[in-house]
């Protein structure tokens, strides 16, 4: 954020015969001087050019001064940095360094055509509103409107172009989660599971790339549209990757029948976590004592897993793979299951367990960063499309962060680290910012402690990806 103002001193407690006086005359100051490694991901990549791309403009060019561009970098450059609201920006629009990588000609906004708007080179909050409510309602004020379809493409589309050759294989974690409601926004339900108010979005990953963040109200299965969502990554998948072997991976609450149907007729893998029940404790019951055997034996936990074939008896249209895991702990028995199309020539019982299905919980930690961090639970506008747009919104700015970790943090200290810990080591620096007729400088603090780590990081990127046109 600028400070750029006068103001008394202000008198601190002294260091010994020194006395500590600050005051805010310090120029143009900005605290997110790392925002331009977003900026040079963004470019040399196209991302929210792409982003931009799913928008429609149907404003007079003649009386535009924000193009939709400039705007969708503004909203998630601002999101990235840690400014959740759209009243962030009555103070950023300020602001001549996020100006300057939002593509602004003039970043210090002296060629404004209303007066009160000179010095003020970015959009305020109700323009950007008006980006997020083109979903909902068209008018004389509303003309912006997002294409879904598009926006869907997107991510699978920055997905595919991550790679530089085919993989052999790829797994698409499913899961669900809860998005607490705290008004009365359109398709508001009371989940019972999570004992609240709340939407049920669904997320996709493949590691660490979103593919899908689909809002839901929260009356609906977990599973609820998984199918069609699978239905359009694998087709798109298999039209740049026709040999790529895709595995679905996700809990209990997708092991339906529906989607199992789906990918046994369609090719694709998969492994789901199944809810227990008796009939399948019985079946495991051997394994059971076992398990407890040992744990007597050692006083350490003890596993033992089954394989064997099952149907249940009304939902499952044909018999499939289960795998039994038999664990004593020192509370008591933890019998679990999973449901697989993958045979046991490839993948016996404990590894498909333990290396295969084990490893979904890291999307997990992927969820958690997107709303601990990127405020994809920030769903407070009435209608649930204009929540979606900002959901939608959230996960650029996801992509964003991870493309900067992918490219730019590979092989350093900071290679797996959260979003809200890339932004605090490497976004959050202060800088002056001085505009001239030919440059933008930005001179980045002397004193910040990860300044070669930043420099590396600039390198990384330049060598990874040329700049584009």
């Amino acid at each position: 954020m600028t400070t750029d103002c006068t103001s008394p001193q202000l008198e601190f407690q002294g260091l010994t015969r020194r006395t500590v006086v600050a005051s805010f005359d310090g120029g143009t100051l900005s605290s997110d001087g790392g925002v331009l490694l977003l900026s040079e991901v963004d470019r040399r990549l196209g991302l929210l050019e792409q982003c931009a791309a799913c928008f429609e403009d149907r404003r007079n060019p003649a009386l535009t001064e924000h193009s939709v561009v400039e705007l969708v970098r503004q909203r998630v450059f601002a999101l990235a940095l840690g400014y959740e609201d759209l009243n962030d920006h009555d103070e950023l629009r300020s602001d001549p360094l996020l100006a300057a990588v939002v593509g602004k000609a003039d970043p210090t906004g002296s060629d404004r055509r209303q007066e009160q708007d000179r010095g003020k080179p970015l959009a305020g909050k109700s323009t950007l509103n008006r980006l997020e409510w083109g979903t909902v309602k068209q008018d004389r004020y509303r003309k912006i409107i997002l294409d879904p379809e598009a926006a869907d493409r997107f991510f699978v589309d920055v997905f595919l172009g991550s790679y530089r050759k085919a993989p052999a294989e790829i797994v698409l974690d499913l899961d669900a989660t809860d998005d607490p409601l705290h008004g009365e926004q359109e398709g508001r339900f009371f989940h019972g599971y999570y004992g609240g108010y709340c939407y049920l979005p669904l997320y996709i990953f493949c590691g660490s790339h979103l593919l899908c963040a689909r809002l839901r109200e929260a009356n609906v299965d977990a599973s609820f549209g998984a199918v069609s969502e699978l239905e359009r990554i694998v087709e798109r998948v298999r039209e740049k990757w026709p040999e790529v072997r895709i595995i679905v991976r996700g809990d209990s609450g997708f092991a339906r029948e529906e989607l199992m149907s789906w990918c046994e007729s369609h090719s694709v893998e998969f492994v789901f976590g199944l809810a227990r029940n008796a009939r399948l404790q019985r079946a495991l019951g051997g394994e059971l004592e076992q398990a407890r055997a040992q744990f007597e034996e050692s006083g350490k936990a003890a596993r033992v897993f089954k394989d064997f074939v099952y149907r249940t008896q009304k939902s499952w249209s044909r018999q499939r793979r289960v795998v039994g895991k038999a664990e004593h702990l020192a509370k008591g028995t933890n019998p679990r299951f999973i449901v697989t199309s993958l045979s046991n020539e490839h993948w016996s019982a404990q590894l498909l367990y333990e290396k295969l299905y084990c490893a979904r919980g890291e999307m997990e930690n992927r969820i958690k960063e997107q709303q601990l961090c990127l405020f994809a639970d920030r769903t407070s506008t009435h209608h649930l499309s204009s929540n979606q747009t900002r959901l939608w919104f959230s996960s650029v700015a996801y992509v964003l962060l991870n493309e900067l970790r992918r490219l730019g943090l590979a092989g350093t200290d900071l290679a797996q680290a959260r979003c809200d810990t890339i932004r605090t080591k490497l976004l959050k620096i202060g800088a002056q910012v001085k505009v001239t007729v030919r440059r933008v400088w930005v001179h980045l603090s002397s004193s910040h402690p990860n300044a070669a780590l930043f420099a590396q990081i600039v390198n990384q990127l330049r060598a990874s990806h040329p700049a584009l046109a």
